[in-house]
C-alpha cells in the first residue's frame, strides 16, 4: 500500500529509487560498500570485533565481586546469548555478502530490523530488551572502530546492477555527503533537518532531490522499499501506485531535458544583457572535481574545501606532500584557470577525530560554531598551519594559486597569518623548493569583518563572501537546528547591508571580491547580487548554468537602479520582485 510521508523540501527535483536505510546509532557508523574482493575479510573484521566483546563480557563475568547481586551476571549471559544469536551474527553476514556494507553499516542495519521486531512484542518484559540489545551492537560496533583498516572506501558499490538508490537516514554527515557526486544514490530522506542545515545545503549545490525534516522516514519506510522524492513539494511517497509512479517518472524526464537544455549554455560567455562580463567560478572538495567544474563552464575554482583532505581518517592528518599532490592535481586539472584554496576550515559541523579531549568537550557541549574553528583552530596548531601553507605555495609553481584564509574577524589573526605566509616561504627558500606568486584573500563570514573591511583590505588581495555563516552569524541562528531554522532568512535587511556593504567597499579599494557561499548558486539571489555590483560568484559546478541564464539576460544598470529601494524596505525580497515587475512592465 502507498505511503506519503511529508517533510521540508530543501532540493527541487524528483528522484525513484529502492530505500537504502542508515540507522542511527549512538556511536558514529562509516557507511561504504565494500570491493568484492573484500568481502570475506570485512566479514573476518565482524568476526573479531564479536569475539573481542565476548572476551570482554566473560571477563567482566569472571573479576565480578561476589556480593554484586545476580541479576548483574544473569544481564551479562543475556549479553553473550544476544552476541552470538543467529538473528544478529549469521544476518549481519548476510548484509556483508549480499549488500557489500562495509561491517558497521552491515551491523548497524540488523540493529534496525530486530529493533522493529521488539518494538512490535506484546510482552512489556520482551520489549524492553531492545535496550539490552542495543547496548551489545554498541559494544560491537565500538570494537570495530578500533580496527586500522577500517576507512571508508566509497559509497558507491562496484558491480551494482545500475538501479537508483534512495539513502534514507536520521541524518547524513558532512563526509557521507561529499560522496553523493561519487555514488549511485539519486536522492536522500532524513528525519531531521531544515532548510538550512548543512545537509540541505549541500543537496542544493549538488542538485540532488531531498526532503529533510521527514520525523517519521525512518520508521515508515523499510529496506528496498520503491521511494519517490518530490523535492518540490517536500513529500516522500513510499511504494507508489502505477499511475502515481508512471506521472513521476514523466516529471523526471522532463526536469533531465532542461538540465540538457541549460548545458548548451556552458561555452557561452557570461555576458549581461549591458555588456558586463561576469566570473562563474566552481566550488570544489577534491582534485577530481575539477573535470565538473571545467564540464560546466567554469572559469576557475574559486573555492577549493581543502578541509575534506583532513576528514575521516581517524585522526591522521594528511602531511606536506599528500597536500601538495592533491592541490597540484587540481591546478593542473585547470588547464591554467585560477584555483582559490582555502586553508582548512574545520569545527562545527566538520569535526576531524584528532582533537584533543578538550577541544571535543567543547565542539560538543557548546556551541560549535562560534568555538575554535577554521582560522582559529590553524593559528592554535602552527605546525599543521605552515605546513599547509607550504604544500599550496609549493603547488603554485603550476598554476595560478589564490589562498583563502576563513572566518577572519581580528587584526591579530591577520598580523600571524601574514608572518606564518613569510615563515612558510622562508622555509622553501631554506629547502630549496619551487613556488609562484600567490594572491591573499580573506573569507568576510563574520560580522565583525564585514562592518571594518576597510581594515583589512590593506593586507588581503581579495576578499571571498561566505554567505551560509554570514547569515547565521548576523542573525544568531544555528543554521544546524531546525528549532530556530525558520528564522535563518538570506533576504533579511541586515544580511543585504553587510553583503552590499563588503561589495562596495572592496571594489572602491580596488579589490576583487566573489560570493562563494550558497546564495551565489541561488538564481533567486542572481540579480540583487549583479544589483550590488557583483562581478564574480563562486558555485557547486551543477548550479553555473542555470546563474548563467540568469544573467544572460540581467541589465546590471537597470538593477543597479532597484538597490536604494529594495535595500530601504522592511521585506526585501517582496520589493525586490516588485521592483523586477514595474521594470518589466516599464520596458514594454
Amino acid at each position: 500500500m502507498s505511503v506519503q510521508v511529508f517533510g521540508t523540501a530543501v532540493s527541487r527535483g524528483v528522484a525513484i529509487g529502492r530505500a537504502v536505510m542508515v540507522a542511527s546509532s549512538r556511536v558514529d557508523v562509516a557507511h561504504y560498500f565494500v570491493a568484492p574482493d573484500r568481502v570475506d575479510h570485512e566479514v573476518c573484521r565482524l568476526r573479531q570485533a564479536r569475539d573481542a566483546v565476548a572476551g570482554e563480557l566473560l571477563a567482566l563475568k569472571r573479576d565480578m565481586p561476589a556480593d554484586v547481586p545476580h541479576e548483574l551476571a544473569a544481564l551479562l549471559d543475556v549479553h553473550l546469548m544476544m552476541l552470538h544469536d543467529d538473528a544478529l551474527t549469521d544476518a549481519t553476514k548476510a548484509w556483508i555478502r549480499e549488500r557489500r556494507y562495509n561491517a558497521e553499516w552491515a551491523l548497524s542495519a540488523q540493529l534496525e530490523v530486530l529493533a522493529r521486531q521488539f518494538d512490535d512484542m506484546e510482552d512489556a518484559y520482551l520489549r524492553e530488551r531492545k535496550a539490552d540489545l542495543e547496548q551489545v551492537v554498541e559494544r560491537v560496533l565500538r570494537q570495530l572502530g578500533r580496527d586500522p583498516e577500517a576507512q571508508p572506501r566509497s559509497l558507491l558499490p562496484e558491480g551494482n546492477d545500475g538501479e537508483p538508490l534512495v539513502l534514507v537516514a536520521n541524518d547524513v554527515a558532512p563526509a557521507d555527503m561529499m560522496q553523493f557526486k561519487r555514488s549511485v544514490f539519486t536522492g536522500f530522506v532524513t528525519d531531521v533537518g531544515g532548510r538550512t542545515s548543512h545537509t540541505a545545503i549541500v543537496a542544493r549545490s549538488l542538485d540532488i532531490p531531498a526532503v529533510v525534516g521527514a520525523r517519521e522516514a525512518s520508521r515508515m519506510i523499510r529496506q528496498d522499499d520503491l521511494l519517490v522524492i518530490d523535492g518540490d513539494a517536500g513529500v516522500v511517497i513510499v511504494n507508489p501506485s502505477d499511475i502515481v509512479l508512471e506521472e513521476y517518472r514523466f516529471r523526471q524526464q522532463q526536469s533531465e531535458l532542461e538540465r540538457a537544455r541549460l548545458n548548451r549554455l556552458r561555452h557561452t560567455p557570461a555576458v549581461t544583457l549591458d555588456g558586463q562580463a561576469v566570473e562563474l567560478l566552481a566550488n570544489i572538495e577534491s582534485p577530481g572535481d575539477a573535470d565538473a567544474a571545467l564540464a560546466a563552464g567554469a572559469v576557475g575554482v574559486g573555492l577549493f574545501r581543502s578541509e575534506f583532505l583532513f576528514m575521516n581518517r581517524g585522526g591522521n592528518l594528511p602531511g606536506e606532500d599528500e597536500q601538495f599532490e592533491a592541490y597540484r592535481q587540481a591546478v593542473l586539472a585547470m588547464q591554467g584557470l585560477p584555483v582559490t584554496i582555502r586553508t582548512v576550515d574545520i569545527g562545527a559541523d566538520k569535526p576531524i577525530e584528532r582533537m584533543s579531549a578538550q577541544e571535543q568537550r567543547h565542539e560538543h557541549g557548546l556551541n560549535p560554531a562560534l568555538g575554535l574553528r577554521a582560522i582559529r583552530w590553524s593559528l592554535s596548531e602552527p605546525g599543521m598551519f605552515r605546513q599547509q601553507l607550504r604544500a599550496i605555495l609549493r603547488a603554485s609553481a603550476f598554476g595560478k594559486v589564490r589562498i583563502l584564509i576563513p572566518m577572519v574577524a581580528h587584526g591579530s589573526e591577520v598580523r600571524a597569518v601574514l608572518e606564518a605566509l613569510q615563515r612558510a616561504r622562508q622555509q622553501l627558500d631554506d629547502a630549496g623548493r619551487a613556488y609562484g606568486r600567490v594572491e591573499l584573500g580573506a573569507m568576510i563570514e563574520v560580522p565583525a569583518a564585514a562592518v571594518v573591511i576597510d581594515r583589512f583590505l590593506a593586507d588581503f588581495d581579495f576578499v571571498s563572501v561566505g554567505t551560509n555563516d554570514l547569515i547565521q552569524y548576523t542573525l544568531a541562528i544555528d543554521r544546524a537546528d531546525d528549532e530556530v531554522a525558520h528564522l535563518y532568512d538570506p533576504w533579511h535587511p541586515a544580511v543585504l547591508h553587510l553583503l552590499h556593504h563588503t561589495i562596495s567597499r572592496a571594489q572602491a579599494h580596488g579589490r576583487s571580491v566573489c560570493v562563494c557561499g550558497e546564495m551565489a548558486g541561488d538564481p533567486a539571489f542572481t540579480e540583487l547580487l549583479l544589483g550590488m555590483g557583483l562581478r564574480s560568484f563562486s558555485m557547486h559546478p551543477a548550479r553555473i548554468a542555470s546563474i548563467k541564464q540568469k544573467l544572460l539576460r540581467a541589465d546590471t544598470r537597470q538593477l543597479a537602479s532597484l538597490m536604494p529601494k529594495v535595500l530601504a524596505a522592511e521585506r526585501a525580497d517582496a520589493a525586490m520582485q516588485q521592483a523586477l515587475a514595474d521594470a518589466g512592465r516599464s520596458a514594454t
